[in-house]
């Protein structure tokens, strides 16, 4: 099967654990005003690989991988679920390490064909890294272009199914780095029993650029970049409601 990529990235460290085989997938529902890979927005761009060409480029380097594995990214991986599928089924087939790096925006409740394909997914994916945009509602539809229910609830999902996760949440000023947002984003943490690792990713405008060479107009021109420090105040911020515990 073949599907369409935007790139590869054959030496990745941020990716999920190990040295990743990273995989960017073209398209996504998604418009985040922070995004820094606009040009993965078009479904149907990018170049056509086959699950079997792409498995053979990583078995060329196994030995990098040995700890680490392979990662679809994006765009959102997930609108290609079929080739996602058959990739990650021979990827654990040759005995690689798999993970979804995901906004669970294409999760749809109630629609038992789409969950059918989506534990047949899960069936072959080691790890998922959900990333939460953002807690409310009416402000995550402003920062995305959608609503956040559907998300919220594919998180339960996961950890109905026990798939192990890691939550990610990126902390920009004026948008997520309010500590309302942070610990709401907490207090949600603690009706999952399936999440491995929790990163607070700090804003940073490193895709300016790619919006220039797009001729798109930059969404945060004004937003200034999150420090270090800030974020791993928002992350403290998140594990106290996460763990339900006081300042003092």
């Amino acid at each position: 099967m073949a599907g369409h990529i935007h790139s590869i990235e054959s030496f990745g460290t941020v990716d999920g654990p190990g040295v990743r085989f990273v995989v960017f997938f073209q398209g996504c529902p998604m418009r985040c005003l922070y995004c820094h890979n606009p040009d993965t927005w078009e479904p149907g761009a990018g170049q056509l690989a086959e699950t079997g060409e792409i498995i053979e480029k990583m078995e060329r380097n196994r030995s990098f991988y040995e700890t680490g594995g392979l990662t679809a990214t994006g765009g959102e991986p997930m609108l290609q679920m079929d080739f996602l599928t058959e990739l990650f089924t021979e990827a654990r087939e040759k005995g690689f390490h798999t993970c979804l790096d995901t906004s669970g925006i294409c999760f749809l409740p109630g629609d038992e064909k789409r969950l059918a394909r989506i534990d047949k997914l899960l069936a072959c994916t080691s790890l998922v890294m959900l990333d939460i945009k953002h807690m409310v509602p009416a402000s995550h539809k402003s920062l995305t272009g959608h609503d956040n229910a559907g998300i919220l609830e594919f998180a339960r999902y996961l950890s109905e199914k026990k798939m192990p996760v890691w939550i990610r949440h990126v902390v920009v000023p004026g948008i997520t780095w309010q500590e309302e947002e942070l610990t709401a984003l907490g207090i949600f943490l603690r009706e999952l029993t399936n999440v491995e690792k929790l990163e607070i990713l700090p804003y940073h405008a490193m895709g300016r650029v790619k919006y220039q060479q797009l001729g798109i107009p930059y969404p945060l021109e004004d937003t200034p970049q999150l420090k270090k420090e800030e974020a791993a105040q928002a992350e403290a911020v998140v594990r106290r409601a996460w763990k339900n515990v006081s300042e003092s």
